[in-house]
């Protein structure tokens, strides 16, 4: 039975198939049977350039516990990145100790 559990975003950046990098217009996040991997379910994420061939698709089949433990390390690095990302803009850095005069 298909679950019909699909999300599409748009995206922005490349991806690899082969030695071929192309970049992205959409991702598509699915839950449905597995089509390669030897699984049962999984979270599907086809990462997708519509302008292009079919070919112009990277695709990955993960088990749920995975894909959790993936979010959980994109949430952890996407909270570092804006971390990083206020102190090079010096939005995120701690009030001085030393007030000017």
């Amino acid at each position: 039975m298909c679950t019909s559990i699909v999300e599409i975003i748009p995206a922005e950046g490349m991806a690899k198939r082969g030695d071929k990098w192309f970049a992205l217009t959409q991702t598509v996040v699915a839950y449905d049977h597995a089509r390669h991997a030897p699984l049962g379910d999984v979270i599907a994420l086809d990462f997708i350039n519509t302008g292009l061939d079919a070919g112009a698709r990277a695709g990955v089949e993960l088990t749920l516990e995975t894909a959790k433990e993936l979010r959980a390390a994109l949430d952890r690095a996407i909270a570092a990145a804006d971390l990083e990302e206020a102190e090079v803009r010096g939005k995120g850095r701690p009030p001085s100790l030393v007030r000017a005069a």
